[in-house]
């Protein structure tokens, strides 16, 4: 994947509201709101955040320039087109404000260390949003001016990560490079943590009690349904093992590895046979 084509990405639904709204909410303070009490108001104050903690929200819509809300747009409007498209709408708006949440925890957390000043600007949601794409599409080449060749977007997260952190340490210039690196981690956790969930073990063979019961409450489903496939033919026995027991144990094991999802027809009516035998035992 590459911006290269198209080299305008269509603007996505939840993009376009994020830079409507916060368009809407700088030109207000640009023109109408412009005293410096109100972004005060808005912004994430580490130091008094339990007076404001709306801050950790409010904090994404205020920029202390049209330049800082240009830059912030045009990222969001870069990678996040690609990552909505990939996320989907409602769960890349839940990921946008969940790395914008992070970024300002991650700075409250930091002012029990170090002080920290009060920050305005989505730079940290915008910049876990480029932590997305890059793990999404991390081999996609991406062009940033004015380096004259592509950049890999694993590359240029990376790359942007050690910047915030160099002059988070050494270079006051007063920019936010702590919350910007808060955002990334949200990111970066908010992937792990996703893939952790999906590796779940194996669920064990369930005993055979179990087994009974599962069997039993399948067969009532499917009775309830009245255009329920009715058994295709009795099942017949063979001395020694009991290739019945046998057959149940593969087809609820099947169950329990795959979902019952993964039956065949004949399978479903199988186990369909194998209860009504039992209810008429247990009768």
């Amino acid at each position: 994947m590459s911006f290269s084509s198209p080299t305008f990405p269509r603007l996505t639904p939840s993009v376009a509201r994020l830079i409507a709204v916060t368009a809407v909410v700088q030109l207000l303070l640009e023109t109408v709101f412009t005293s410096p009490e109100i972004r005060s108001v808005l912004a994430m104050n580490p130091a008094g955040f339990a007076g404001r903690p709306w801050g950790a929200l409010s904090y994404l819509f205020a920029h202390s320039s049209i330049l800082h809300l240009a830059t912030n747009m045009l990222g969001l409007y870069l990678f996040g087109t690609a990552v909505e498209s990939r996320m989907g709408s409602r769960s890349f708006l839940f990921y946008y404000i969940y790395c914008g949440i992070g970024a300002a925890v991650f700075s409250l957390l930091l002012n029990f260390v170090l002080p920290q000043s009060p920050i305005i600007g989505a730079s940290g949601a915008v910049l876990g949003i480029a932590v997305a794409f890059a793990m999404f599409w991390p081999d996609a080449e991406i062009m940033v001016f004015p380096i004259p060749v592509p950049i890999r977007a694993r590359t240029l997260v990376i790359g942007l990560a050690v910047l915030d952190l160099v002059f988070a340490r050494w270079v006051q210039d007063g920019v936010a490079h702590e919350a910007h690196l808060g955002g990334m981690l949200a990111g970066w956790m908010f992937f792990k943590i996703q893939a952790l969930s999906q590796r779940r073990p194996a669920p064990a063979p369930r005993q055979q009690p179990e087994r009974v019961v599962m069997v039993q409450q399948t067969a009532v489903t499917r009775d309830s349904d009245p255009h329920s496939a009715a058994p295709s033919r009795p099942l017949s026995t063979r001395p020694g093992s009991d290739p019945v027991a046998a057959e149940v144990d593969r087809v609820l094991d099947k169950i329990s590895a795959k979902g019952i999802e993964s039956l065949t027809q004949e399978e479903r009516r199988f186990l369909d046979e194998v209860s009504k035998r039992k209810q008429r035992e247990i009768n």
